[in-house]
C-alpha cells in the first residue's frame, strides 16, 4: 500500500510502478505525467474532451515517470500494488 500527496504545484520524484496497481484517488483534479527525460506522457488540462478524475483507476506497469499536480488542490491518492 503506498499513499501519495502531492501539493498543488509540486512535482514527484521519476518513479515507476512495477506491479499492477489499484489507485483511490481521494481528492485531486488535473495533473502532468512526463517521463524521465521530461517529454509529456500525459497532460490531463489537454484532453478533449475535458478530463475527469476517477474515483478509482487500475494501472498495469507504468515506466519511469514524474507526476506534477497541476490543479489548484492537494492530489491525494492510495494505491495497493499486487505482488505475486
Amino acid at each position: 500500500m503506498l499513499e501519495t500527496r502531492i501539493r498543488a504545484g509540486e512535482t514527484t520524484p521519476v518513479h515507476t510502478h512495477g506491479a499492477p496497481t489499484a489507485t483511490f484517488v481521494m481528492s485531486g483534479s488535473s495533473f502532468i505525467r512526463r517521463d524521465e527525460h521530461g517529454n509529456v506522457l500525459l497532460d490531463t488540462k489537454a484532453i478533449d474532451p475535458p478530463f475527469a478524475m476517477l474515483a478509482v483507476a487500475w494501472s498495469d506497469f507504468l515506466p519511469a515517470h514524474t507526476l506534477e499536480n497541476t490543479g489548484p488542490e492537494e492530489f491525494h491518492a492510495i494505491g495497493f500494488e499486487l505482488k505475486a
